[in-house]
């Protein structure tokens, strides 16, 4: 079910998403779930130590990654949408192939629970965050680390890349969120000071960083000047590493979950809430908005255990 919300000026243009199916194959909380940039694939990963690889088109289980012996938190597909890396409670990250299902790699040195991840465009980088505190660059080939970052005084919640690859946002429980540079790891400008920062993500353009916050409120940064520029509210994030993502193939929409199980659209340029998506029983954690149609997909914790996929009429 799917119920609209938000002032008539967002509304006006405003197409409704409704869910479109419901895949039920995790057998504990799904912490992650991803589009491939190809937009013909998404992952999702849980915390029943497995990746499901599924098909845009049919909906249906195309590959099971197996090998972490404790619950993935995080993952990220390469640009060219062959491989996938994985942030697991077990410290490691793991490179699959992900139509194969087959590891390729996994990266040893974080020394505590992986939480977060991800490729930069290249495809050659991998950012990871951890309970460590530490930011990790590794050199895919080699499967090294080029920089460990000490980044935050507590566990790193987000890392994320820039479209170009020049930058790396962090975001921690110690309420401050960070940029720094890539090719030496260093700290450019720090952002917040307030409540613990439970994700960051750069815009599509590289000019802003969307940060969420444990008390219910997703802003939105000029990162360069140090600036709130827009606050988007309504949902509820108080507890949980709850995930934002900007939509950009319709309108320019924020999608982001919720603690009060639904996900949230709000209007980018207004701010204002456009719709709340509802059915999901449990803490939505993760969405991610396809690259090339009007799709959604959503993740729940553990009372739910599923994912759902959304789509405009």
């Amino acid at each position: 079910m799917a119920s609209n919300s938000g002032n008539s000026q967002g509304a006006r243009s405003y197409r409704p998403y409704r869910l479109k199916k419901v895949l039920t194959s995790h057998t504990n909380a799904v912490s992650a779930v991803k589009f491939s940039n190809n937009g013909e694939f998404f992952a999702s990963a849980s915390l029943d130590k497995t990746l499901i690889v599924w098909s845009v088109q049919s909906f249906s289980e195309i590959a099971r990654l197996v090998g972490h012996s404790e619950g993935i938190s995080d993952l990220a597909w390469s640009s060219d949408s062959q491989y996938i890396c994985s942030a697991s409670d077990d410290c490691t990250i793991r490179i699959w192939v992900a139509l194969k299902g087959e590891c390729v790699k996994t990266l040893r040195g974080h020394t505590n629970f992986v939480f977060c991840i991800d490729f930069n465009l290249s495809s050659k980088l991998i950012v990871s965050g951890s309970f460590d505190e530490t930011v990790r660059v590794w050199d895919v080939k080699t499967g090294k680390s080029t920089h460990v970052i000490r980044a935050h005084t507590m566990p790193v919640t987000s890392v994320n890349f820039t479209r170009d690859g020049s930058l790396i946002v962090s975001g921690s429980r110690d309420g401050s969120c960070k940029i720094w540079d890539t090719v030496n790891g260093t700290l450019l400008k720090t952002l917040g000071d307030g409540p613990v920062v439970s994700f960051t993500r750069f815009s599509p353009n590289g000019k802003f960083v969307l940060i969420a916050t444990l008390d219910d409120t997703l802003k939105l940064w000029n990162y360069t000047a140090g600036k709130v520029v827009k606050v988007y509210s309504g949902h509820v994030n108080r507890v949980y590493c709850t995930t934002a993502m900007f939509s950009v193939t319709h309108e320019k929409y924020i999608v982001g979950g919720s603690e009060d199980h639904c996900v949230y659209i709000w209007d980018l340029q207004g701010k204002n809430l456009l719709q709340k998506l509802e059915g999901h029983k449990d803490t939505v954690i993760s969405v991610s908005c396809h690259p090339k149609v009007n799709m959604i997909v959503s993740a729940g914790l553990q009372n739910d255990m599923t994912v759902r996929v959304w789509v405009q009429d």
